[in-house]
């Protein structure tokens, strides 16, 4: 979020915010910062029509604020539910793996054979940090409906606040 500002500054282009926004109260947030839209990918990816495989969805589902970790970052930063690939990610990078190691460590399809295929154990298994705000795999229809009427109540607390 606190990158919204510094993008306005240097921009008059429409700002689509993205990362760790899921909900209205999120996307108010993002608007009052100065974005003029927000991509919303974590909540999307855990609900029903998501193509995702409903173990990912249900171990998702029931994260906790720290279950995740920023790791990768010499290859592409990409946050990671914690667990045996994550394990082996740490070990590689604490002792120095180089870029190439850490491509073979992840080799190919690993991100689908965690998200897609739910293999738990062997995947790679991206999702934002936001994902532990939620609980239930909704329907994207009752996504929008929870988002909207979220931000709607915001704005109508923003609305009765008293002036300083």
């Amino acid at each position: 979020m606190c990158l919204i500002p510094h993008v306005r500054r240097k921009t008059s282009l429409p700002l689509i915010a993205a990362g760790g926004i899921g909900t209205g109260a999120g996307m108010l947030a993002a608007f009052a910062l100065g974005a003029e839209g927000v991509q919303i990918g974590t909540r999307f990816a855990l609900t029903t029509e998501s193509s995702a495989h409903e173990a990912f969805k249900q171990l998702c589902l029931s994260l906790n604020e720290g279950d995740t970790k920023l790791l990768l970052k010499k290859v592409s930063p990409t946050r990671l539910v914690k667990g045996t690939f994550t394990t082996a990610v740490e070990e590689a990078e604490s002792r120095g793996a180089t870029v190439e190691e850490l491509r073979e460590l992840l080799g190919k399809g690993r991100a689908k054979k965690g998200i897609f295929e739910g293999n738990l154990e062997e995947g790679e298994l991206e999702i934002g940090q936001i994902a532990s705000l939620f609980r239930d795999e909704l329907s994207v229809a009752d996504v929008m409906k929870e988002i909207i009427s979220d931000f709607n109540q915001g704005m109508e607390q923003i609305r009765n606040l008293t002036s300083f």
